[in-house]
């Protein structure tokens, strides 16, 4: 039942620390929402859970599905079944996403996805986040605009089939529209499959669309408070500001 325990992490970066013994457990269908301000460590959680050789771990564990990850590359990982979709997803010229994807989804079943199932559930899904069809035919990323990324890294997501998804600021740059598609998309899949999820965000605009099971506000690279949806709705009032790092308490007395 259990998908991802973080125990006591603490990693740094260039001598910084980032994340401060940091503790979570995400169970299978569950999605969990880290907030918090710009710098707290909300992003690194997400590379460092992902396998990026760019932090170090000080002291601490990550184990998936029971099993210790510390020391799994990226694609190992990625082929256990956890997915990062970035706030920034890069640009590769020379491989189109159809033969990534094609290719990504052999390796993770252990044998050659067969080419017509292949053509129409990767056709069906780009219908579903209104992409244009030659996407796929194009180099990944190559020429997208951030809106189309963003897409693109749901497009992937739904085509991998992830136990554990990681979205880290997947709002970010989107309007209105594609906030609506990519949120709805996000939330069927969840409802279809059932993974643990960890969704990073710094506003509530996403969550009205993927509803979070448990919510976290994160400060110095560590859970403070930890509730329901209700504490995004605390946060759009008060702000993270009037979140007190030390008592974990929200302080209301000034709301008015």
């Amino acid at each position: 039942m259990q998908k991802l325990k973080i125990d006591n992490l603490c990693v740094e970066v260039d001598g910084k620390i980032i994340l401060d013994n940091f503790s979570l457990e995400i169970k299978e269908g569950e999605i969990h929402a880290i907030m918090g301000p710009n710098g707290t460590g909300k992003s690194t959680l997400s590379k460092v859970i992902m396998g990026d050789t760019s932090y170090k771990i000080i002291s601490g564990d990550i184990f998936y599905n029971d099993k210790r990850i510390n020391d799994l590359s990226v694609d190992e990982r990625a082929r256990m079944g956890i997915f990062l979709g970035m706030q920034l997803p890069m640009e590769i010229e020379g491989v189109t996403n159809a033969d990534f994807l094609r290719t990504a989804c052999s390796i993770k079943e252990k044998e050659a996805f067969s080419l017509m199932p292949f053509i129409k559930k990767i056709d069906n899904t780009v219908k579903k986040l209104n992409m244009n069809s030659d996407m796929i035919h194009r180099g990944i990323n190559q020429g997208f605009s951030g809106g189309e990324r963003k897409k693109n890294e749901i497009l992937q997501m739904y085509m991998l089939n992830p136990s554990l998804v990681m979205l880290d600021e997947i709002d970010s740059g989107l309007d209105v529209d594609s906030l609506k598609i990519v949120g709805e998309n996000v939330m069927e899949y969840y409802k279809e499959n059932k993974p643990a999820m960890l969704v990073i965000t710094h506003y509530q605009r996403l969550l009205d669309y993927i509803k979070p099971t448990h919510v976290h506000i994160m400060k110095n690279g560590k859970i403070v408070k930890s509730g329901d949806i209700s504490l995004v709705n605390l946060i759009e009032t008060i702000g993270y500001e009037k979140i007190d790092a030390e008592t974990s308490e929200p302080i209301v007395s000034e709301v008015k």
